[in-house]
């Protein structure tokens, strides 16, 4: 199918675009960009006109839940999630049921995602065996199976020398490690950031510590092996100090931030809204806004959706009782565009920045060709309308999923179409 998507305004930070141009596809591929090639006919036409057209989203957190857990999600409701928020590409997490540390249980869940015709699925693989932090998994035999790291999820490893090796062996064959920075100890038992607001509502606390003192044992094995690690989730002001300290330093590390923690802080919790139970917890303004600065200065090189369905059954309890998570898909973009907005009131550079930071920037960090709108790349689009305003409801979410910290909020931007591989997948 040859398609034409005229009249839209085209951000496409990774080649300095920001202007109105029309797209030409043909085969999967973006065949121009301004002009049309030589004798293009198009069979469909999209009028982006009054239409922001972008690249698709590249989302570096989105857990799907197969296999093992179904009864939160299927690939089928998350990546019609992933569709109507705009996410072409996304890497999910490790810890399935079973856990992706068998070469056979990769090969199965690319299968499932290609033959629903919906979002690039880029798993990352079990670091250890289970997620146990024991012994190490068969990396050789994972990245054949299509995984594009090593991640151990929430879990982790505590014994100092086993994350080591691991680093070794990935350095050794050029493989990418994906880690939480999260003490083992500190803060085992906690649900909510230590502080005056979990002091008040008699909530066990998670410290600012449990963040940091892990990020010094990993950049210091990162020091001493090599090798080139992503840090996900960074939630806490005195954390991206050490990571914009090791940054300058030069050690091959890069990170990123869940879109709610932008804009979310400890007092979100209020009356012991289990909405806003998540892992890291929502930290104090302070943090907020250290994050906010840190993707402004480069030290955050990507947001993500940290999209975590999570049932009905473990989210309607008592806050300490609740499972963390909250889902994220459909919020990636307008999050992103509601930092913009607030942070640098909405100008075209700071527009173009969000942009960046979910699919340049983040595509950057996997190593893929994704992201841009160059002249034969992959056709992955997204294309939004900046004037809509729209509320965060249950019933109008896709995911599986209904629980998000910004139910009743009123966003910025709202996916109109999504293209993937140049077929339209999503049309609102």
């Amino acid at each position: 199918m040859k398609l034409h998507i005229k009249n839209g305004h085209l951000i496409d930070p990774a080649n300095g675009i920001d202007t109105q141009k029309d797209i030409y596809i043909a085969a999967g591929k973006i065949v121009g960009v301004g002009t049309a090639p030589v004798d293009f006919q198009a069979s469909e036409t999209i009028d982006a006109t009054g239409l922001t057209v972008i690249p698709g989203l590249v989302d570096l957190s989105a857990r799907l839940r197969e296999p093992g857990y179904e009864y939160k999600a299927t690939l089928e409701s998350e990546l019609q999630a992933a569709m109507q928020g705009g996410v072409t590409s996304l890497v999910c997490p490790p810890d399935t049921d079973p856990v992706l540390d068998e070469p056979g249980l990769v090969e199965m869940l690319k299968h499932r995602a290609k033959t629903l015709n919906r979002a690039h699925v880029f798993p990352l693989g079990a670091l250890t065996a289970g997620l146990k932090g024991e012994a190490l998994t068969e990396m050789a035999e994972l990245t054949d199976a299509g995984c594009i790291g090593f991640s151990q999820a929430d879990e982790p490893i505590l014994d100092t020398t086993v994350l080591l090796r691991a680093m070794q062996y990935a350095k050794t064959f050029g493989y990418a490690v994906w880690l939480r920075p999260q003490d083992p100890h500190l803060g085992r038992s906690g649900i909510a950031h230590s502080g005056p607001i979990a002091s008040r509502l008699g909530l066990s606390g998670v410290p600012v510590m449990a963040e940091t003192i892990a990020l010094h044992t990993i950049l210091e094995l990162v020091r001493a092996s090599g090798a080139r690690v992503h840090l996900c989730r960074m939630s806490s002001a005195a954390g991206l100090e050490l990571v914009r300290a090791a940054k300058k330093e030069g050690l091959p590390i890069t990170c990123d931030v869940g879109a709610h923690y932008i804009h979310m802080t400890d007092a979100d919790i209020g009356f012991f809204d289990s909405n806003a139970r998540v892992n890291p917890p929502f930290r104090a303004q302070r943090d907020r806004d250290a994050i906010r600065r840190a993707l402004s200065d480069g030290t955050i090189d990507a947001i993500c959706s940290d999209h975590t369905p999570v049932d009905d059954d473990e989210k309607l309890l008592p806050f300490g009782e609740a499972s963390p998570g909250a889902t994220g898909l459909e919020l990636l973009l307008s999050l992103a565009l509601k930092w913009a907005d607030e942070c640098g009131d909405g100008s075209p550079q700071a527009v173009g920045k969000a942009v960046a930071k979910v699919t340049s920037d983040a595509a950057r960090v996997v190593g893929l060709a994704a992201g841009q709108l160059a002249v034969g790349s992959t056709a992955d689009i997204c294309l939004f309308d900046s004037a809509v305003r729209w509320k965060v409801e249950a019933k109008a979410l896709a995911s599986q999923g209904k629980h998000t910290p910004f139910l009743g909020y009123e966003l910025i931007g709202q996916v109109k179409a999504t293209i993937v591989a140049g077929h339209v997948a999503f049309l609102r």
